[in-house]
């Protein structure tokens, strides 16, 4: 919404705004926030917000506890789910130490820092998530079942597809908030549904990755269901993924194929953060989710698949991923990784165009793996001078022990 301060404060007072939840999220990127009533807007744009940073995971412990929040005014939306009197807003914040230093768990803000850093090289990264979730019926109690909502298949529509309108519901939600959706459809497994984004820049897609569901899980429970983004919820059948699209600016075919290596060359040291569940590991290499470390054109057996297009319409989709990653952390990785390929003239190697989910164990033994448990994972993250380089030691202790 590009909004200052001051429009923030007309914007409370004109539309009846009564509650403002500051936004922000865990190292595990689970979001957390804060309400507060318009009387305390200034204090929060001038000194911040105070909070216990000690009952939230990987934020510290009792000894120094408070950490303050730090609205951004330009992250303003309203929350459609809410009443039309006595509105509800949200900003995601930035979170500092009472001195006012950045407080280095806080994965928003390493997300800027890489973003500036490109900016620094004349580059900028732009992102396009595509989540995957299943939809459960809920019991009696209100608690998920093991009931999907249905048993439609790829694409299918209705009455077999019985997701259609909680999708239409949640891209109009979505739209309500400024946020564009690019399209949906029901995947391949029983309840299971997809919606996809248009691209943008990095701190923008992951701001709307974790809005995202939040959205879908709220749109659910007033649907009297359940919306599971976890990495494999029915054993027999496709997990979740969060497929990542991304391209570089200015487009140069080098710079692209650079940033593609650079992802390649670093995957098996990331994957501790883009899966970081023992579920991830149920799901890699299983129903179209990648095992392997290889590009292609078009496959989608492949870890790095480049769809088609043309010229500076070319993008590539990182297809590892999970929607139990922080986006943050992750987008933040995906860029350094990327940025290291481009300022190294990191060479591509040439594309795979088989299929690797039918290849036979011979032709396999040729590809690197990524990592097959999260105990391998973190290992590999832990020991990695990369990983090192670009993330504050909490967070890695955090992950990886």
């Amino acid at each position: 919404m590009n909004y200052s301060k001051e429009e923030v404060m007309q914007y409370v007072a004109e539309e009846d705004v009564k509650f403002i939840r500051l936004a922000f999220c865990d190292v595990f990127g689970k979001q957390k926030n804060i309400s507060i009533m318009p009387s305390e807007l200034s204090r929060a744009f001038e000194y911040g917000i105070a909070f216990d940073a000690s009952a939230i995971p990987g934020f510290g412990d009792e000894t120094h506890s408070d950490l303050f929040l730090h609205p951004e005014p330009d992250t303003l939306v309203p929350l459609p789910w809410r009443p039309e009197h006595g509105r509800v807003v949200r900003m995601f914040c930035d979170i500092t130490y009472p001195d006012g230093r950045p407080f280095e768990c806080d994965t928003r803000s390493l997300l800027k820092r890489a973003v500036n850093d490109a900016a620094a090289e004349g580059l900028t990264f732009y992102f396009g998530a595509e989540q995957e979730f299943y939809l459960f019926e809920l019991d009696e109690n209100g608690e998920k079942t093991d009931r999907p909502y249905d048993k439609a298949g790829y694409m299918d529509i209705a009455p077999s597809d019985k997701g259609e309108n909680i999708r239409r519901e949640i891209c109009l939600t979505l739209e309500q908030m400024g946020i564009q959706p690019e399209s949906s459809h029901h995947e391949e497994g029983p309840g299971q549904n997809e919606i996809d984004f248009r691209y943008s820049g990095a701190l923008n897609a992951a701001d709307n990755a974790c809005t995202f569901q939040t959205v879908v899980r709220t749109v659910a429970r007033r649907n009297g269901l359940f919306a599971d983004f976890s990495p494999k919820p029915v054993i027999n059948a496709p997990g979740n993924g969060f497929h990542v699209n991304l391209s570089v600016r200015p487009f140069e075919d080098e710079t692209f194929r650079g940033m593609i290596a650079g992802i390649l060359k670093r995957i098996g040291e990331m994957t501790a953060f883009l899966n970081p569940t023992e579920d991830s590991y149920l799901r890699l290499g299983k129903n179209k989710a990648p095992g392997y470390i290889s590009w292609s054109h078009e496959n989608r057996s492949q870890l790095i698949r480049v769809p088609a297009a043309v010229g500076e319409y070319r993008r590539a989709e990182l297809r590892s991923p999970d929607p139990s990653t922080n986006p943050y952390l992750a987008f933040a990785l995906i860029v350094y990784a990327g940025l290291e390929g481009i300022k190294t003239d990191a060479v591509l190697p040439e594309p795979e165009d088989i299929n690797l989910f039918r290849a036979d164990k011979t032709m396999l033994e040729s590809f690197g793996k990524l990592p097959q448990t999260v105990t391998e994972a973190r290992k590999v993250a832990f020991e990695s001078d990369f990983i090192k380089k670009h993330l504050p030691k909490d967070i890695i202790d955090i992950y990886c022990r």
